[in-house]
């Protein structure tokens, strides 16, 4: 391991300590609620968008959750500007922490751990965009953990990127719809809500288990042509 890979790889800890500490410390959380929004983004015009955009991404790269920034977007302006606003806001907190993690950490994280990186190139070389979509799309995981790890991966960049936007969509639509307070009945409004997230899970699932046995047949196949009977 090199001085320079393994300098990156201790500037990366050390920045996200000290990023967690200040999150906790400046309450950084805090901003992200219905009051924030009442006084700093409702009113502003495209001040208060951008403003939005901004700090709901940096939040999602920080692992804040970004359900929670799709549902303020609703309340925030309407449904529809609010999916959109909120799904750019955790576009940009993904790009955020994709390339912190490459930039700073990549040669670090593969020298030290070779064969987890491997297993996860392996998951979402062949075909990165619905690898992405899957992920994206299981109602598990972590966002933030999501991108950090595809950061260290050799996975390209503009088909991770454009499956984690289709992937935010479905789960974006539910929160800003149930954040919105759109002229529905409530009961209708939730029931509609929750429809969208289990189709949504469901469609994850699905797409995950036609993937993982499609991936099984390569892994076999290449086994088998470096063993050949």
């Amino acid at each position: 391991m090199t001085w320079q890979v393994l300098l990156k790889g201790l500037l990366m800890l050390a920045s996200l300590a000290l990023l967690g500490f200040l999150a906790s410390h400046f309450q950084f959380d805090g901003m992200l609620s219905q009051h924030w929004i009442d006084s700093e983004i409702r009113g502003k015009g495209w001040t208060g968008d951008l403003l939005f955009l901004a700090v709901g991404g940096l939040a999602t790269a920080l692992s804040f959750p970004r359900q929670v920034v799709a549902f303020l977007g609703g309340y925030a302006f309407d449904f529809f500007s609010g999916t959109v606003l909120s799904t750019l806001a955790t576009l940009l907190g993904c790009v955020l922490g994709f390339f912190y993690a490459r930039w700073l950490g990549r040669g670090f994280v593969q020298k030290r751990f070779p064969g987890r990186i491997r297993k996860l190139d392996a998951f979402l070389h062949q075909h990165p965009f619905s690898m992405t979509l899957v992920v994206r799309l299981l109602p598990v995981g972590s966002n933030a953990a999501t991108n950090l790890l595809a950061g260290v991966s050799s996975v390209r960049a503009l088909p991770f990127f454009a499956g984690s936007v289709l992937g935010y969509l479905p789960q974006n639509l539910v929160f800003a719809l149930a954040g919105s307070g759109v002229n529905l009945d409530p009961t209708m409004r939730l029931s509609l809500a929750v429809a969208l997230f289990v189709v949504s899970s469901l469609v994850g699932i699905w797409l995950y288990r036609r993937y993982r046995q499609s991936l099984a047949g390569v892994a076999e196949a290449n086994d088998q042509a470096r063993d050949p009977q």
